[in-house]
Order: structure tokens, then C-alpha cells, then sequence
């Protein structure tokens, strides 16, 4: 990927991807977010493949932002504020290893950021239950199938985006209004 000066990549999983990238793409300083696929061990996986659990690979979201606008740190505050991490494969009604909770770190530097980000969340006891969120370094991102993209903001009628991603975009507009477009 051919990246601008200023501009960095971030790799999340919070579960399902149509939730992350419509949170995301709210921000200031966010160039894009794709959905895809990562972690896994199939090469060129598809969404079915995916669903069926039996790749490894976690639905995510690429994120190129500009590090002069909003921080990773501000990203992962983001992150950990819109899913839950401390449940291990799975966000709501959704089960299995492609919901997982995970950091793709594209530098020693975001990891570093990631550590000590998830240990203050453990220090200060913000979550009930410890926090499962897998750390691990970038592998291949595989682009998921046109019509995951931008899912939310072209199907906010469906019952899934109305029921499950519209209260996360409210909450970011509630509890984050600085960090919006």
C-alpha cells in the first residue's frame, strides 16, 4: 500500500465489520476504512467461507488515517469504547472466531501503544470481565466483496444496521463529538 506522508494504516477486529467501519468512518483525520479478512490461513477467503468459521480469518477493518488529525491511540480509545472485548468470539448475537476481538499491529510502535493502552484499561478495571483482545503483528488483508463496503451508510434500514450498528454510531456522536467529520 503507497501511503502519503502523515498517513499511517490501523488493523481492527471487533466483530463484525459492518459495525467497526460505519463507527470509523465518522472520524476526522480518517482517510478510508475497507472491510476485509485477516489472520487466517486460506489464501483469497470469501465471506461464506469466512461465515462458516473454518478459515481462522477475523472480519476487520483497514483504516488509513492522518496522524496530524487523530492518533492510533485516539483509534484503539475508539475501538475498545464500541465493542465488547472481553468476550471471546463474539459481539452480540454474533459467535464464532471471525467476531473476534483483535489488534493488527503495523509497527513496533503500535504495538507498544496497543500494550499499554489494553493495560491501563486493565489497571483501571474499566471492564467487568478481563479484557480478550488478541495482539498480534499484521499478516495479508484480504478486501471483502464489494457490497460489504460502506454497508452500513447504504442499508441503514435493515433491521441489523437499524437494531445493532445505529446505537454504536450514536454513542460515538454522544460520547466522542470532537473526533467527528
Amino acid at each position: 500500500m503507497d501511503l502519503h506522508e502523515g498517513l499511517e494504516v490501523a488493523t481492527l477486529a471487533g466483530g463484525c465489520f459492518w459495525c467497526t467501519e460505519a463507527v470509523f468512518l465518522e472520524l476526522k483525520g480518517v482517510h478510508s476504512v475497507v472491510s476485509g479478512y485477516i489472520g487466517g490461513e486460506v489464501e483469497n477467503p470469501t465471506y461464506a467461507a469466512i461465515c462458516k468459521g473454518d478459515t481462522g480469518h477475523a472480519e476487520a477493518i483497514r483504516i488509513t488515517f492522518d496522524l496530524k488529525v487523530i492518533s492510533f491511540g485516539t483509534l484503539l480509545e475508539l475501538f475498545f469504547a464500541t465493542h465488547d472485548p472481553t468476550t471471546l468470539n463474539r459481539q452480540g448475537n454474533d459467535v464464532g472466531t471471525q467476531y473476534r476481538s483483535e489488534i493488527f499491529y503495523h509497527s513496533q510502535l503500535q504495538k507498544e501503544i496497543a500494550q499499554a493502552y489494553m493495560g491501563l484499561l486493565a489497571q483501571e478495571n474499566v471492564f467487568e470481565k478481563p479484557v480478550v483482545t488478541k495482539l498480534s503483528a499484521v499478516s495479508k488483508f484480504y478486501e471483502a466483496e464489494g457490497y460489504h463496503q460502506n454497508y452500513y451508510n447504504q442499508n441503514k434500514m435493515q433491521g441489523y444496521c437499524s437494531y445493532v450498528i445505529t446505537p454504536k454510531i450514536e454513542k460515538v456522536y454522544k460520547v466522542f463529538p470532537e473526533l467527528l467529520r
